[in-house]
């Protein structure tokens, strides 16, 4: 049989109020249990000394023959000074997870997109202004355009 010290939920809907009980990890969560060594208020402010009642004597008689706290029971047997708790480094805990990066990435996509036809709407409303310039570069391009075309002509005659 292993043993577990762990919280009974008890109280109305929306009011819990816990018990710290030791069961038999077995037993459903409000089940039967063997002593009740404790209890929590999460309702009440966390500086209130009333929030979490422990049982030193037994919580230490219990630990001594093998209970095993569940996570929030360890917390409070380590504020309590009763149970050393392993400080746990979890380096990925504020990462966002993989489909809220896939938003972010299709948010950032839009937003450039966005972007790009504001210019090139700012650029349509500036043009009359410098349509002249704009012509000279278009008659520049196709004699650019004529002599990349002559380059691979060139090299295929070569070969």
């Amino acid at each position: 049989m292993s043993v577990s010290i762990r919280l009974s939920r008890g109280g109305s809907k929306k009011r819990p109020y816990y018990r710290i009980v030791v069961a038999d990890s077995r037993s459903p969560r409000d089940g039967n249990f063997i002593e009740k060594v404790g209890t929590y208020n999460p309702m009440l402010p966390k500086d209130d000394a009333n929030r979490v009642t422990l049982n030193a004597d037994r919580l230490k008689h219990w630990l001594g023959v093998g209970a095993q706290p569940t996570d929030r029971v360890a917390r409070f047997l380590d504020v309590a000074g009763l149970k050393e708790r392993p400080a746990r480094n979890n380096p990925k805990k504020a990462e966002p997870g993989e489909k809220a990066k896939e938003r972010a990435e299709e948010k950032l996509a839009k937003i450039a997109e966005a972007e790009e036809a504001a210019k090139a709407a700012e650029e349509a409303a500036n043009a009359p202004a410098e349509a002249p310039a704009e012509e000279a570069v278009a008659e520049e391009a196709p004699a650019a355009e004529e002599a990349a075309a002559e380059v691979p002509a060139e090299e295929q005659a070569e070969g």
